[in-house]
């Protein structure tokens, strides 16, 4: 287990599901802990929750989707507790489900800007100062749902995650050798409040949200998998051991769903190479 004392943890969508069970294992390791969520209420209650055990750990109301926001969010926590070295991007959201052309255009631009503009964000922000230090930790939260051939009712979201992996892949290239990581994972399929979202939004959609009343079923007759393995994950990815693992996407241990090859078994032959 890696002593995380000393270091500086932001964590966003940190009121809920992953993030907030991030959060709460990073801090149980030492580190100061920033929680960036929109919704006030609950990261106050993670902040109590981890200050009650012996932690340390702020509550910054922000909108990771706008430039702005995410602006005052940085020099806040950077008054507050330093520089964050760990960035853990958990905030995300569905979005509309519905085929393209009959989606609300704000909620499905919004989407993208929660999902996979916010970590371009959050990582504008902060990663030039873990690369001045030669230490960081980048992890954005994903999902399989992007290797898996697209389907109806969610452009939405397969696009912003999509978006997601590709960035995190070309940050992790310009990295490369300055003691920063940047990692893509897939937290398993995990009842969350997600999961009840779609189970709701697919129930009267017809035969075209089939598949995801499936999935819904799936999950709901083996309980999901157990979120704490996403944290087992975020946690192992901040030793030394991981150092030299970037721009992967990465799978919890023993998940319901088994690993789908990505670009991180291989690296393809590219037509100029010689």
């Amino acid at each position: 287990m890696e002593d995380l004392t000393g270091k500086v943890a932001l964590i966003t969508g940190a009121g809920r599901g992953i993030g907030r069970l991030a959060a709460v294992r990073l801090a149980g390791r030492g580190a100061r802990v920033a929680l960036v969520a929109r919704s006030a209420g609950q990261i106050a209650g993670t902040a109590g929750y981890i200050e009650a055990r012996g932690g340390t750990a702020i509550a910054i109301r922000a909108d990771v989707g706008s430039p702005q926001s995410v602006t005052a969010m940085k020099a806040e926590v950077e008054d507050r507790l330093g520089h964050p070295s760990i960035l853990i991007n958990a905030a995300g959201i569905f979005g509309p489900i519905q085929v393209a052309w009959k989606t609300d255009p704000a909620a499905w631009i919004n989407t993208v800007m929660v999902n996979a503009i916010g970590p371009y964000l959050t990582c504008h922000a902060f990663i030039e100062n873990m690369m001045q230090k030669g230490w960081g930790r980048i992890v954005n939260v994903t999902s399989a749902a992007t290797l898996h051939e697209p389907g109806p009712i969610n452009s939405a979201y397969g696009v912003s995650k999509a978006a997601l992996n590709q960035f995190t892949r070309h940050l992790a290239a310009e990295i490369a050798g300055s003691g920063v990581t940047a990692n893509v994972i897939h937290p398993g399929d995990v009842k969350t409040e997600m999961w009840m979202n779609i189970r709701d939004g697919v129930e009267d959609l017809g035969p075209i949200a089939q598949r995801y009343r499936d999935w819904v079923d799936w999950i709901e007759s083996n309980g999901g998998d157990d979120p704490e393995k996403a944290s087992d994950l975020i946690e192992a990815l901040m030793s030394e051991r991981a150092a030299a693992i970037s721009g992967r996407f990465l799978w919890i241990k023993d998940g319901l769903q088994s690993p789908i090859p990505s670009w991180g078994e291989f690296r393809p032959t590219e037509a100029w190479d010689r």
